[in-house]
């Protein structure tokens, strides 16, 4: 046989071994990698983390400089092509100069900064992991930062009883995705440090679908028309920690903005 010959008998043969590898990967169903709880719903119980820079600015924006010049590159922002789909929010003209007039502002606006509970949806991707802990009628979730927390009721009827940090969450499952409404929010609550800001209209419709074992696919529509002309939209994956001792640490910042907040209330020492 010529040389020629065997070398296409060697591609046939490695086309022969990609070709059997990789076909049955591509056929298999996505739902059959994704862990189960006994009802048959995806077990979404665990610690699971955003990696990307949407607290910063939901939308896309480039590395800037910081806000404190002494901090160098420690505090600077870094880059990010952004998680709002089609990359515009569609504020109302006054609203948007009210967005504008935060993020001029944001050291002395910003609820982060002042250890307020995030809010949903800005909790879920704060540069800090959160647990969902999931069982048939309710799931829970704990966000690391401030020690913040919600419950998720699912298939109830039930109102809220006044507005909330976290907002009030119902839950259902249409078929793998799991569907929370959330309103009832404290109009306090911003989604990023660039100032975009809500009011106390805001209805939050998340949507939450394992595209496998350790990964979350996120979605996020934001309505309220007292700020914004039309519903928009956040998406984003999550990811499980996997790590032995994988565990939400204690993060409460109250005492670290207790001087921001309150040291203007200090009583002057008293004049020798």
């Amino acid at each position: 046989m010529s040389v020629r010959g065997r070398d296409l008998l060697s591609l046939v043969a490695v086309a022969a071994v990609v070709v059997g590898t990789v076909v049955p990967l591509v056929g298999q169903a996505p739902a059959a990698r994704i862990p189960r709880t006994a009802d048959g719903k995806p077990n979404m119980t665990g610690i699971w983390q955003a990696m990307n820079t949407a607290n910063w600015d939901l939308q896309a924006h480039a590395a800037r400089m910081g806000p404190v010049v002494a901090l160098g590159a420690a505090f600077s922002v870094p880059p990010g092509p952004g998680v709002v789909e089609g990359n515009d929010i569609p504020y109302r003209p006054e609203m948007l100069a009210k967005k504008r007039e935060n993020a001029e502002n944001w050291l002395t606006r910003d609820p982060e900064i002042k250890c307020y509970m995030p809010g949903i949806p800005r909790a879920t991707y704060m540069p800090f992991p959160f647990q969902i802990v999931q069982s048939t009628n309710t799931i829970m979730m704990a966000y690391e930062f401030t020690s913040a927390s919600r419950v998720i009721r699912m298939n109830s009827k039930e109102k809220s009883p006044a507005p909330a940090w976290m907002g009030w969450s119902i839950g259902r499952w249409e078929g793998d995705t799991l569907i929370i409404e959330v309103n009832d929010h404290m109009e306090e609550t911003w989604f990023d440090r660039a100032g975009n800001f809500h009011s106390d209209a805001l209805h939050v419709t998340e949507r939450y679908s394992m595209l496998d074992a350790n990964t979350l696919n996120y979605e996020a529509t934001i309505t309220d028309p007292k700020v914004f002309t039309r519903p928009w939209k956040i998406v984003m994956p999550l990811y499980r920690h996997v790590e032995k001792n994988a565990q939400l640490m204690e993060y409460k910042c109250v005492e670290f903005a207790e001087e921001l907040m309150y040291g203007h209330l200090r009583k002057q020492p008293t004049a020798k």
